[in-house]
């Protein structure tokens, strides 16, 4: 037997672990919301085709009706705007793609065109943080389009389908504003008020504490996020507010945090009911302002360059690759290729092993419903509106289960024109399932982000300019009270771009060694200088009474 010491794995081996990639966790606390909109937007312009006889547009109505996937954990106020936005792109791209196929018949330019087009559209959705489903659906719209037989005059006709359709899925998903106009903002606050409970369980040193404290602070930014988006501050925001400010000193100081309340708080969010008056000092209170962690859109998209070119070299590869098998469709492999890529190699092998074995029980799935769906046309329909329920049911637990339901519906539209043979649907969507991700992945690990490095040396910059910050007030006598809130607030900021960014660049490889020591030494002490800021504030929670809310009025 030989004593020679096993070789070490590759850098590269050591971030494409197969444990955990599959594994089911719990879905979504809205997942409900995406999948009922996602169903009334699609069933009437799809039950109208029907009855019509012009099932051949579907395509396009489909189109405007995916867009009501979109921005359901931002306020109304925010999501009316974002939803105007995720509809002009999704009309921008369905427009190049139709001009592109009705002017040309080589798939090799329409395979590079769809390829651009993603990576446009993969990068501005990252920039713009547009969240779930981000680039995927717009992405599937304009690279299905490419492949569609067009001509310039049905174009203008075509995209007032997908416009109209577009409008309408902008109805459905601001309907519920008129029942819970306030309904985004209390999840989020809820969402973070949990989080912290979650922290301060764990006392700060407990098994699973950095992660929980990194979720924390992650919902607190997001809560943030959310009530800087309403617009004027209402009573409702203010009082959301201090309780998002609870979260946060609960994660600064959990040893003398009250995870009880802190989750009772959260409860009394649901429904319509009254926001608890969770109460700060008067000095706090008057200077609650928040932080506006967002950066400008350029600024941005500039780190975000290794990305796009991942993106638009891995679809254009895949879509070159399906060609060259002979396979009817390469979007289906452009697509897939462009679902892979994430903030980095570890996740994006994740999601390559999640989509291949996703999309091969989906076939199987197709394989027997494709009889059923073969009754008739209404049946064709229902089955994709039930589909398009599942995959959103499923979707929140793994990528992979999600994919399950959205492999099948795209199969069935393509029968929307006429049904097909299920064979030859069924053989070429695996084969370009399997090409896409290969190549696609191949394309990633080529195709290496050496700024990760850069961009974790920044953050730790930024950390320790807020941590002297608000430790040069803590040193003053009488230090403002608004630079004295500011201050905490940017250090929280900073502090959980720190652990985002070090965790993005731990994903990668073929860089050089990151300072992780450094990290957890910056996180450390900026922990500690929040608890010392919060204390300093008198934003430390008492246990035993509630005589802290008489100032707390909004």
């Amino acid at each position: 037997m030989s004593s020679a010491t096993p070789a070490p794995a590759s850098p590269l081996a050591r971030l494409l672990p197969l444990a955990g990639v599959l594994r089911v966790g719990r879905p979504s606390d809205i997942w409900f919301k995406p999948a009922l909109s996602v169903v009334a937007a699609i069933a009437p312009p799809g039950l109208t085709l029907l009855v019509l006889g012009r099932l051949d547009l579907a395509m396009y109505t489909m189109a405007g009706s995916l867009c009501a996937l979109y921005a359901h954990n931002r306020p109304y106020a925010a999501r009316a705007g974002v939803l105007v936005w995720v509809v002009l792109g999704m009309l921008g791209g369905l427009a190049v793609a139709l001009v592109a196929a009705s002017l040309t018949g080589s798939a090799v330019v329409l395979v590079t065109v769809g390829a651009l087009l993603a990576a446009a559209q993969k990068v501005l959705c990252d920039a713009t943080r547009v969240g779930p489903p981000g680039n995927v659906v717009l992405t599937f719209v304009s690279s299905a389009s490419l492949f569609a037989p067009q001509t310039l005059a049905q174009v203008p006709g075509h995209l007032a389908l997908a416009a109209a359709t577009g409008a309408w899925a902008w109805l459905v998903c601001m309907a519920p504003a008129l029942v819970r106009p306030h309904g985004p903002e209390r999840r989020a606050t809820a969402a973070a008020l949990k989080a912290a409970a979650a922290y301060a369980g764990t006392g700060g040193t407990g098994e699973g504490h950095a992660r929980a404290r990194a979720a924390g602070y992650a919902a607190v930014q997001a809560a943030w996020q959310a009530l800087l988006s309403t617009g004027a501050r209402s009573r409702t925001r203010r009082a959301l507010e201090r309780l998002v400010v609870r979260a946060e000193v609960a994660l600064a100081a959990p040893t003398e945090a009250d995870a009880g309340r802190l989750r009772a708080w959260a409860g009394a969010l649901r429904g319509t009911g009254p926001v608890p008056q969770a109460g700060l000092p008067r000095a706090a209170a008057d200077e609650l302002l928040g932080v506006d962690a967002a950066r400008g859109l350029w600024a941005r998209l500039g780190p975000r360059t290794p990305l796009a070119v991942r993106t638009a070299l891995g679809c254009a590869l895949a879509g070159y690759a399906s060609l060259a098998l002979g396979v009817g469709r390469p979007y289906w492999a452009l697509v897939t290729a462009a679902s892979l890529y994430q903030a980095n190699i570890a996740l994006t092998w994740s999601r390559a092993v999640q989509r291949v074995v996703g999309n091969v029980v989906g076939v199987l799935v197709f394989a027997a419903v494709a009889p059923l769906a073969h009754l008739g046309q209404a049946a064709l329909v229902l089955c994709c509106l039930a589909f398009s329920f599942g995959a959103e049911l499923l979707i929140s637990r793994n990528y992979w289960l999600g994919s399950v339901c959205v492999t099948p519906m795209a199969l069935l539209i393509t029968e929307f024109a006429g049904y097909q043979n299920p064979g030859e649907l069924m053989t070429e969507r695996v084969v370009d399932t399997v090409v896409g991700a290969l190549v696609g992945f191949v394309a990633a690990v080529a195709v290496t982000n050496r700024r990760a490095g850069d961009r974790v040396e920044r953050a730790l910059t930024a950390a320790d300019r807020a941590r002297e910050r608000a430790a040069r007030l803590l040193a003053e006598r009488d230090p403002d009270a608004a630079a004295l809130e500011a201050a905490r607030r940017g250090l929280a900021v900073a502090l959980a771009e720190l652990r985002a960014t070090a965790d993005a660049a731990a994903g990668e490889w073929w860089q050089r060694a990151l300072p992780q020591e450094r990290v957890v030494l910056a996180e450390q002490s900026g922990h500690r200088t929040l608890a010392a800021t919060a204390r300093r504030q008198g934003l430390l929670p008492d246990r035993g009474t509630d005589t802290e809310t008489e100032d707390a009025r909004p």
